[in-house]
């Protein structure tokens, strides 16, 4: 009684060395498999870049950039400053090149207009308007530097609504606060476009970027 063994430990003894093999051969399988598909997934290089620039425009030095005062010609006064400040701000933030000031060597030169605002209404009951929008008008034109040549120009709009109340004061304050707004609109537009020129290499692609001098 002791020496018998059942049939089920029976089957299961005689199916070991069997199912041990098969194993072994469907693992070795698998692996061969992996190891010939394995180079689809692989990545070679530095990968992707923020921006989606490819890696040899990255190691590039950044075009050096000067941006000088925007001219007025719209009917609100004071904005050339603060205007050329918010482009300045964007250009350094994220335009792919570096400002630097008028008196300092540059590849690119960008220059602009305030070309209007204008303050149009948006709605209105019989007697009093409820709300308005600001739209500013701006053109900015890059010239590189050796080729004495504008390489870019742009126009760009930006706007910005604001409600009207019955305090005559708090609303010049809103529509001066839309006003900037829209300038700040107008900053982030043309740094992320100018990215895009700079990119494609269409700001460069007529002359090598001259390389910044030693001092």
């Amino acid at each position: 009684m002791l020496g018998a063994a059942s049939p089920t430990s029976r089957n299961h003894t005689g199916r070991g060395p069997l199912f041990v093999i098969l194993s072994t051969l469907v693992v070795a399988l698998i692996g061969s498999m992996l190891t010939a598909c394995g180079y689809q997934f692989r990545v070679e290089g530095a990968g992707p870049t923020i921006g989606g620039s490819s890696v040899t425009a990255s190691q590039e030095p950044p075009p050096r950039l000067i941006i000088r005062a925007l001219i007025n010609n719209s009917f609100e006064p004071n904005l050339e400053s603060r205007y050329t400040n918010y482009i300045r701000e964007e250009f350094s933030a994220g335009s792919g090149a570096q400002v630097v000031s008028d008196s300092e060597a540059a590849d690119l030169i960008l220059t602009g207009q305030i070309l209007s605002v204008i303050v149009p209404t948006l709605s209105f009951s019989s007697t009093a308007t409820l709300e308005s929008r600001t739209e500013v008008v701006v053109l900015v034109r890059v010239e590189n530097t050796r080729l004495k040549k504008v390489v870019w120009s742009q126009v760009v709009k930006g706007a910005s609504e604001f409600f009207i109340t019955p305090d005559l004061q708090f609303n010049r304050a809103l529509q001066n606060r839309a006003v900037e707004q829209a300038g700040r609109f107008v900053a982030a537009d043309l740094a992320s476009r100018f990215l895009l020129q700079l990119e494609t290499g269409a700001l460069t692609k007529h002359t090598p970027i001259a390389p910044p001098l030693s001092h």
